[in-house]
């Protein structure tokens, strides 16, 4: 009888955590989809603000898709500026969003969330950058810096998908 009510207990402890780590991938899976709207191979214009006047324009393309089982989302921007490698990720441990960054000039991670349907990344209280679908089915990502207090565009990027 002792070893069948240890047996139990052991079965029940094993499925409280099979369940939990299952919840958590399910939220992770969760708050990855969520992320949907930027999957595609998007072509557009990349545009340099200064002093709110566009300063250089050029055309752009990224590629965005899921890796390692939809557990990644890995973003590919080239423009005639600018080319980016960068993964976001959802932690389970702190349930926020991570947008790693790798360039020429090298690598850093920021906090991300997603705010109104999109993604905003905050790489300091002074800097901000935006990713969202819009109407049209396209793809807008915008930077603002704040001076002064006031919140000044200094790039944007627009795509329409070609797939």
């Amino acid at each position: 009888m002792k070893k069948f009510m240890t047996t139990k207990y052991l079965y029940l402890l094993l499925l409280l955590i099979l369940s939990s780590s299952t919840y958590g991938q399910n939220k992770k899976a969760e708050m990855m989809e969520k992320l949907d709207f930027l999957v595609g191979e998007w072509i557009g214009t990349t545009r340099i603000y200064e002093n709110g006047k566009v300063t250089r324009e050029g055309a752009a393309y990224e590629k965005i898709s899921y890796d390692l089982e939809k557990n990644i989302l890995v973003i590919e921007l080239n423009t005639e500026f600018l080319q980016l490698h960068t993964i976001v990720l959802f932690s389970e441990e702190d349930q926020k969003y991570h947008y790693h960054r790798f360039a020429k000039s090298g690598a850093a991670v920021y906090p991300a969330e997603l705010i109104d349907g999109q993604l905003v990344v905050m790489p300091n209280e002074n800097t901000r950058f935006f990713f969202r679908s819009t109407p049209e089915g396209g793809f807008r990502e915008y930077g603002e810096r704040r001076i002064d207090g006031t919140w000044v565009k200094t790039f944007e990027d627009t795509f329409t998908n070609t797939q």
